[in-house]
């Protein structure tokens, strides 16, 4: 019998699809997967949160704010565009401030001493749960590991954040009253922020994901960020409040 000298037929590769479609595509796997619909984040704005179990969130959750400008360093430092690293530096920025006293991580500090956390008790990370170090850890080895465009793909989550943002304020004002306004200034600040910077990234993607594969890996990227911060609610909502953290210098 001869020999076929036909090359044999490869399978058919999707197409990518049209830019409105992939939007859609993130947008739906992001909004079903948020971490605002854990039951953690349902207790807090419902007010049924002890003033232990914000003091434990707030302690776990800086440890997250932390890795935010060293994961958003690692993308700059894979992008060849002058452009990208203008855009990008500036979350780093956001976070970090431009000098001592200022930023995010700076008003994480005025939240947490405002819910009874000491300033010592946060920077030295010793209450934070293993189960949210090792998830935050993974975030950044995820942006190290991956593309660029993925890096950036996980960071969508802001496009979610404002809603978030803004329902956490309204439900700190009236069922959190120990926490000052200097204490709500952070999520306040990340309103206008995530707002710019998810338009900023959603940009970025869609013009980046040229074919189907290079979508699907953005929202792979993306689903594996909410498991991240999913995780973390996890950990922080599974573990006993330990006194000895929960009640130091409440107020």
């Amino acid at each position: 019998m001869p020999i076929s000298r036909e090359p044999a037929p490869r399978p058919a590769v999707p197409e990518a699809l049209p830019a409105e479609a992939f939007v859609d595509w993130l947008r739906s796997e992001g909004s079903r997967r948020y971490h605002a619909l854990h039951p953690f984040n349902s207790r807090m704005h419902e007010g049924r949160l002890s003033r232990s179990e914000l003091q434990a969130w707030v302690i776990n959750r800086y440890y997250y704010q932390t890795r935010i400008p060293i994961k958003d360093a690692i993308l700059v430092s894979k992008s060849e565009s002058p452009a990208f690293r203008r855009m990008w530096l500036r979350r780093i920025t956001d976070h970090d401030g431009s000098r001592d006293g200022e930023g995010g991580l700076q008003q994480w500090l005025r939240l947490a001493e405002a819910v009874g956390v000491s300033q010592n008790r946060l920077l030295s990370f010793e209450a934070v749960l293993p189960g949210v170090r090792f998830a935050c850890d993974a975030y950044v080895t995820l942006v190290r590991e991956r593309s660029l465009l993925e890096g950036v793909a996980a960071s969508l989550t802001e496009f979610f954040a404002p809603e978030l943002m803004s329902q956490r304020i309204a439900a700190f004002e009236r069922h959190y009253g120990f926490v000052n306004g200097a204490g709500l200034e952070y999520f306040k600040s990340r309103v206008p922020r995530a707002e710019r910077d998810s338009k900023e990234a959603l940009d970025y993607v869609v013009r980046g994901a040229t074919t189907f594969a290079e979508q699907s890996a953005c929202v792979a990227a993306l689903v594996c960020k909410t498991e991240i911060l999913w995780h973390l609610l996890d950990c922080v909502a599974g573990a006993p409040v330990v006194e000895s953290v929960a009640h130091a210098h409440a107020t």
